[in-house]
């Protein structure tokens, strides 16, 4: 767990030093559980994002965008009407939980001075965020509702009393000296670690472990010293907010020798949970509210898997058309050699040079010719069946690549991008149209993603085959130049210049390979190509082109990289 209590405490601090005394000017919910508050202090704008969200539950300052809905949800209207004008008097935790309070004041409706608390308790699923009336400790709303028959020991409901969650009743870290750590701790059981976990609030089994690892063989006076050490870092604000990439991301407020990988080290808390929370949070939830589409998707492409599979059967058992023309001429000649009644005949092969003889299956019922123009008349559709399941598999083997593309399309769409795939679909006819669906304006255009490369030249971004035809056909300039991953399904990139630079190649190769399939892989291979070299099919499906005199280079996708480019 990396949003412990002591991460909490470093993140309440650099809260503080932040936003203290600023002023609450616009709040927004742009998602279910999580809440943006742009709060004016020491000169400047900050976006200060509250998240309740069961997995990805934190509190930080943040430079991302987030798109908010056209209605605010009745939560937000909430906080707009008790929140914006006020001033934060106070951040604090509550000890060493995962509990921060902003103490706001300022005047109601009535003009009369009103101090309310907004209250972020990040555990997990059961993460909430509570407006509280601080003169009569009542519950005003919150992002979720909590109610007797959930929870007998508090409620979380409007008009109710809020009640602090119920206290583990450990020492506190921070207070504490070295005799409190030798007592707290039974060096014959082992597992200390456990020990520490169990036996101080606010530290959770990740920091146990870099505690014990630093005290090295472990001896009392070495576990107390490190444990003292480690705290005292943290009470001082000796923080370096490090993220550490190893079989999975891990972040902290300060380095983790024990944990193994490779080290990037933030100036601050926030800046660092940006980039380990960057596109986890909107994956998640483009996954639920894509969910449908992508079982839908995948049930398409798996569907003309299995239907390849039969059709190259098919197409062997087709390719044996020549016997049933052999089997008829070598039956015709024989005739006078067959009667009604016979299951089979043994004839000599005129065509083998050996001249080896030929069994050929007869049906009794029938009479000699009659099984002679049988064969023919096989020979006839095996030889059309042939054409007709070559161009039918063509036709599956297209159907798959679309879908895969799609797929490839939802790992990296943001919530607005499913919309355009959903449309896609709907007008491909793989979908029916939904009712009451919300009508485009008129001329509405596609939005595409905008990166800067090093040196200001600025490079777009399709995220969707309509943002990709939108891209490629309408928006690029014939002599703009053009990337895409080779022979993996991807993004359109478009560099808007004829003649860039190396640098600015490489990047823009990074930005089609980081939006690809190959995400996840080194060395990828991506194409490029003036605009002009581009061509798309008539009749061909939605972002499906082909192109010539294209160069390669390879690259290995560097999200850290993208993020910089996206920012300038």
């Amino acid at each position: 767990m990396s949003f412990d209590g002591l991460f909490t405490k470093a993140m309440t601090e650099e809260l503080k030093e932040a936003l203290l005394h600023g002023r609450i000017n616009k709040i927004h919910q742009p998602y279910k559980n999580e809440i943006i508050m742009v709060i004016r202090a020491n000169g400047k704008n900050h976006k200060l994002l509250l998240s309740a969200h069961p997995s990805y539950a934190r509190v930080q300052l943040t430079g991302e965008e987030y798109e908010n809905p056209s209605v605010p949800p009745m939560f937000c209207m909430l906080l707009r009407k008790h929140l914006e004008g006020y001033m934060i008097e106070d951040i604090h935790q509550v000890g060493l939980d995962r509990m921060i309070i902003l103490e706001v004041k300022g005047r109601n409706d009535i003009g009369d001075v009103s101090y309310k608390q907004l209250i972020i308790e990040v555990m997990g699923r059961h993460s909430n965020i509570i407006l509280v009336d601080k003169s009569r400790n009542m519950i005003l709303d919150s992002i979720k509702h909590l109610s007797p028959s959930v929870n007998s020991h508090r409620t979380v409901l409007p008009g109710n009393e809020y009640i602090f969650p119920p206290s583990q009743d450990k020492l506190n870290p921070l207070d504490a000296e070295g005799e409190d750590v030798l007592r707290s701790l039974d060096f014959n059981s082992g597992k200390l670690d456990k020990q520490i976990v169990g036996s101080f609030s606010g530290v959770s089994p990740l920091a146990a472990k870099e505690i014990v690892h630093r005290a090295g063989l472990g001896t009392q006076a070495a576990i107390a010293d490190s444990f003292l050490h480690f705290m005292t870092d943290l009470k001082e604000h000796r923080t370096s907010p490090t993220l550490i990439t190893g079989d999975k991301e891990t972040f902290y407020w300060c380095p983790l020798d024990h944990v193994e990988g490779e080290r990037q080290t933030f100036t601050t808390l926030s800046g660092l949970l940006d980039r380990f929370f960057y596109q986890k949070a909107s994956r998640d939830r483009v996954k639920q509210q894509g969910n449908d589409l992508e079982r839908f998707i995948r049930n398409e492409r798996d569907k003309n898997e299995n239907k390849i599979v039969k059709l190259e059967r098919t197409l062997q058992e087709a390719k044996d058309a020549d016997r049933y023309q052999l089997l008829g001429e070598l039956l015709t000649s024989n005739l006078y050699a067959v009667q009604r009644g016979m299951e089979e005949v043994s004839v000599v092969n005129y065509y083998d040079e050996e001249g080896g003889s030929v069994t050929i299956p007869l049906n009794p019922q029938k009479s000699p010719s009659e099984n002679a123009q049988n064969y023919f008349s096989r020979y006839q559709k095996a030889k059309h069946a042939v054409q007709v399941v070559q161009e039918q598999i063509e036709k599956a083997t297209d159907e798959l690549a679309y879908f895969e593309q799609l797929l490839q399309q939802l790992e990296s769409a943001s919530t607005k991008d499913i919309e355009g795939i959903r449309e896609e679909l709907e007008e491909e006819g793989y979908l029916r149209v939904r009712k009451n669906q919300k009508k485009k304006k008129a001329n509405e255009k596609p939005m595409l993603e905008s990166y800067t490369a090093t040196d200001g030249t600025k490079i777009l971004v399709g995220k969707n085959n309509k943002q990709n035809d939108y891209l490629t056909n309408k928006v690029a300039a014939k002599s703009d130049i053009w990337l895409h991953t080779k022979d993996i399904p991807g993004s359109h990139v478009v560099i808007r210049d004829p003649s860039p630079s190396d640098e600015t190649l490489l990047e823009a190769a990074n930005l089609a390979a980081y939006f690809s399939k190959a995400r996840e892989s080194g060395s990828v291979p991506v194409d490029y190509t003036e605009v002009r070299q581009v061509k798309k099919p008539r009749g061909a499906k939605p972002g499906f082109v082909i192109y010539e005199n294209q160069q390669t280079v390879y690259v290995t996708p560097d999200l850290d990289q993208v993020r910089a480019m996206r920012d300038r």
